[in-house]
């Protein structure tokens, strides 16, 4: 209804109503109304529009001439393109853990090497005072700040040392256990001299003694001594046995004294604890002197060093072979040990033991576990 129309009726009503004039009102109203409301959605229209289009570029002669048949986008599909709620394509995640940190790829378990034998200075391995083998322990890979296994730039595991420890699997750092260094009783025997009973019986030992555990003497018809200045089972305390540079002990009838030029242990006399074993014999003739950490037969007897050449003395005859003491082996390479075999017992002829790397024993000793196991497995399923 227009406005002209709607002045026409009121011009052919003659008596109008109440009513009809609220009527009336309404209806210009919401003509009116409707009116800006077309207004504006023609507006927001135009704007969309323009806004879809692409800015004018200049005219460029190589460019081809657009088709004919190609319509514009209609006003729908260009609202559609328009709308915000369009969703867009996300970027693809990196793979990270639920704390938002890169995840750790590589592997989990430390190398742990096996352990190694522990050696004397001839390069035999050592026992125990029982007189079982003895053995470093095993040598284990660092592990970094974030507890994974640490490789060095050639990609080779790290391992511990005694100062450097690494990290534990939650990233705590590693300390050296502080451990109170044993105390080391060292025994410097030079020149030393073995007698029974005032006969002479040994002569030019010459012992470097780190730390002393036992000291073995052999004599025939008594059997074999274990000193020690430490009580330990068995063993009968003997006062003032040790006293200057003389270890003076009594077995039975008979009377052993071990002189050096050295002073033995302290100023002052000391207590020395005896042990008698009369069931082991050595296959010599003669006395002998050893060393060692072990109190089960058949102990220990390491060649004796060179006695440095006194300036200024006559040279003394060359003494009988049977008085001279075993010479001293020389100390293996790094890496090398001699291989295990029978203990060889002052007296025999023992076959040359050469120095081997460490390495070798260990690969054999592994074989030979393997196939005792697998030859005992094998009798078992029979």
């Amino acid at each position: 209804m227009t406005r002209t129309s709607i002045m026409r009726t009121i011009t052919q009503t003659n008596s109008p109503s109440l009513s009809g004039l609220l009527g009336l009102t309404l209806a210009f109203t919401s003509v009116h109304a409707l009116a800006q409301v077309q207004t504006e959605q023609q507006t927001q229209t135009a704007q969309q529009i323009d806004a879809a289009q692409p800015a004018p570029q200049s005219a460029d002669t190589s460019q081809p001439a657009p088709d004919q048949g190609q319509t514009s986008p209609s006003l729908i599909e260009t609202k559609a393109a328009l709308s915000p709620t369009t969703p867009l394509p996300a970027k693809p995640a990196a793979v990270k853990d639920k704390k938002g940190k890169q995840e750790y790829t590589g592997p989990n378990t430390v190398v742990e090497l096996p352990p190694t034998p522990m050696l004397d200075a001839e390069g035999k391995q050592q026992q125990d005072p029982d007189g079982k083998l003895m053995f470093n322990p095993p040598v284990r890979q660092q592990r970094d700040k974030k507890g994974h296994p640490l490789f060095d730039a050639q990609n080779k595991p790290v391992m511990q040392t005694k100062t450097e420890l690494g990290y534990d699997e939650t990233g705590k750092k590693l300390h050296p256990p502080k451990e109170k260094a044993p105390k080391l009783v060292s025994v410097s025997i030079s020149r030393g001299t073995l007698t029974v009973d005032g006969m002479t019986g040994k002569a030019a030992l010459n012992y470097e003694i780190k730390d002393l555990k036992y000291v073995y003497i052999y004599v025939p018809g008594v059997g074999t001594t274990i000193i020690s200045n430490d009580p330990f089972p068995g063993a009968v305390e003997q006062k003032r046995a040790f006293d200057d540079k003389t270890l003076t002990v009594t077995v039975g009838d008979h009377v052993l004294q071990l002189a050096s030029d050295n002073r033995l242990l302290g100023k002052a006399p000391e207590s020395a604890y005896v042990l008698v074993d009369r069931s082991f014999l050595v296959p010599t003739k003669f006395p002998v002197v050893g060393y060692g950490p072990i109190r089960v037969a058949p102990y220990a007897w390491p060649g004796s060093k060179e006695n440095a050449v006194l300036t200024g003395a006559v040279d003394a005859p060359p003494l009988p072979a049977d008085l001279r003491p075993t010479p001293l082996l020389q100390p293996c390479p790094a890496g090398q040990m001699r291989t295990a075999g029978p203990a060889v017992l002052p007296g025999q002829n023992a076959a040359p033991r050469p120095c081997v790397s460490i390495a070798s024993v260990q690969a054999t000793a592994t074989y030979a576990k393997q196939a005792a196991l697998s030859m005992g497995n094998t009798q078992a399923s029979k």
